[in-house]
């Protein structure tokens, strides 16, 4: 593990930039950013523009280690190369930003009010990629949608015992057990999950670092024993659907939080701005996403 990178997503100040959709939520992101479906052909074809989308981002002037801790990937983003170099290199190399990579094949079946994580049969395999190709951490999703305590058992169960293997492969990863932020009973969703957290962590061994990814919670500050939690080097959290506007509102009010957003990052972005539209605009979401994640 790199230490300098461990020191940095531990003390830095800044947030995490989650450049991840794969698969299904590809062609969301790129709608989003004004690419239509009828503008590629085939997965290769919209891979290959959502990298640019990503390099572009990536490349932006904007996009830079005063404001942005790290990156988190796709297998197919961190296997293509910027500018001649595989992309977490570029990030950490050329702009100080410490790469993570999204390791989970997707979600399961609604089952006990949650939606677990598909078999990761190739996980082993991805880790020892992940580590050659200069990867720090990596992120794994699982979805709570009622405050069922058997579910969400089962959830954080699941998460911890593929974290540990992670750990094992010497990477650190982001655990995130994300709460439905339009469910009804969201708080007694977050409690549970809490509670669930925290006996897991008193299980881990001591050297074990781990990340958590969480929805912004309904009442403010309720994760800050996790934030403290000696085996937590950062706690971190999605947008879960809200505006950047609403997220960054919410988050402000949770001191320690930071933010990990894909869509409130990207959601002004757009295909046909000019250079100077884009990083003017990229440059404005990453200055308020930061300003929330440093109260």
């Amino acid at each position: 593990m790199n230490t300098e990178q461990k020191e940095r997503i531990r003390t830095g100040k800044g947030f995490i930039a989650a450049l991840d959709q794969s698969g299904g939520s590809t062609p969301k992101a790129l709608l989003q950013y004004g690419v239509k479906e009828s503008s590629y052909a085939g997965e290769d074809e919209m891979y290959a523009m959502v990298h640019a989308m990503r390099t572009r981002i990536i490349k932006s002037p904007a996009f830079d280690s005063k404001r942005i801790l790290g990156a988190i990937l796709f297998e197919n983003t961190m296997d293509r190369t910027i500018d001649g170099q595989f992309t977490a290199d570029y990030l950490w190399q050329r702009r100080g930003v410490v790469p993570f990579l999204k390791v989970d094949q997707g979600l399961a079946e609604l089952e006990d009010g949650v939606q677990l994580m598909k078999p990761m049969p190739g996980l082993d395999d991805l880790l020892k990629r992940a580590v050659e190709r200069g990867i720090f951490g990596t992120k794994m999703r699982s979805v709570i949608k009622a405050a069922n305590p058997d579910g969400i058992r089962k959830v954080v169960g699941q998460q911890f015992d593929f974290g540990r293997r992670i750990a094992a492969a010497g990477l650190v990863p982001i655990i995130e057990p994300e709460v439905d932020i339009h469910i009804a009973d969201k708080e007694a969703a977050e409690s549970l999950l809490k509670s669930a957290i925290a006996e897991q962590l008193a299980l881990l061994d001591p050297d074990t670092s781990i990340m958590l990814k969480l929805s912004i919670p309904s009442v403010d500050d309720f994760y800050a024993d996790l934030i403290k939690d000696p085996h937590v080097l950062r706690v971190v959290a999605l947008s879960g659907g809200y505006s950047q506007s609403e997220a960054n509102a919410k988050l402000a009010r949770n001191h320690g939080l930071i933010a990990s957003f894909s869509r409130a990052l990207a959601q002004d972005l757009a295909a046909d701005q000019t250079d100077e539209e884009f990083d003017a605009m990229l440059a404005a979401s990453i200055e308020a996403i930061y300003e929330a994640s440093i109260v």
